[in-house]
């Protein structure tokens, strides 16, 4: 599932400032209880219920005391299984992320990175849980195809299963994450 969410585009529906989007060019796949990088490997617990939920939701959490990050749901009930959004290139209008990423000085590094993209959406636990079709953060397909030959490559920011090359992203776009 991972691949194919390259391309689509993430949207957060904000009270304060409209329709927040961008095109989704970089994910991490982690696949559940098996993977011993994935939050489910321990099991279920209040913090990554979402996760073993119904596929299509978003799994939010809080890391290092003091980031979000965000997941969609992608395996079958019980299953933990989500993937990670690592980054997306910002779509129009992109003044509201401006504002929420004060320290990013060009466009490439608003939304270059999972907690990066958090903040400038405006994404934290309490859209742990929505429906990423029908709630206020949703991932739509606007035509744009997933690539044809994603790049590929070892996860990256963690400690555990580094050697899976479940990281993927489009091919030379300026706003994947740095390695």
């Amino acid at each position: 599932m991972a691949p194919q969410l390259l391309n689509k585009v993430l949207v957060r529906l904000d009270p304060e400032h409209g329709r927040l989007a961008g095109r989704i060019v970089e994910v991490e796949a982690y696949m559940g209880p098996e993977d011993p990088a994935s939050h489910a490997y321990r099991g279920r617990t209040p913090r990554n219920a979402v996760m073993f939920g119904p596929p299509g939701h978003l799994y939010v959490y809080f890391t290092y005391g003091m980031h979000f990050c965000c997941n969609a749901v992608c395996g079958g009930v019980g299953e933990g299984s989500a993937v990670l959004i690592r980054a997306l290139a910002p779509l129009p209008p992109i003044e509201p992320l401006w504002l929420r990423r004060r320290a990013a000085r060009r466009e490439r590094d608003l939304c270059s990175g999972p907690a990066k993209l958090c903040q400038a959406l405006g994404i934290d636990r309490d859209l742990d849980g929505e429906d990423l079709v029908r709630g206020s953060v949703r991932v739509l397909d606007d035509g744009v195809a997933p690539p044809a030959r994603p790049l590929r490559s070892p996860r990256i920011g963690i400690r555990r299963a580094t050697h899976q090359p479940w990281r993927f992203s489009i091919p030379r776009n300026p706003h994947v994450s740095r390695a």
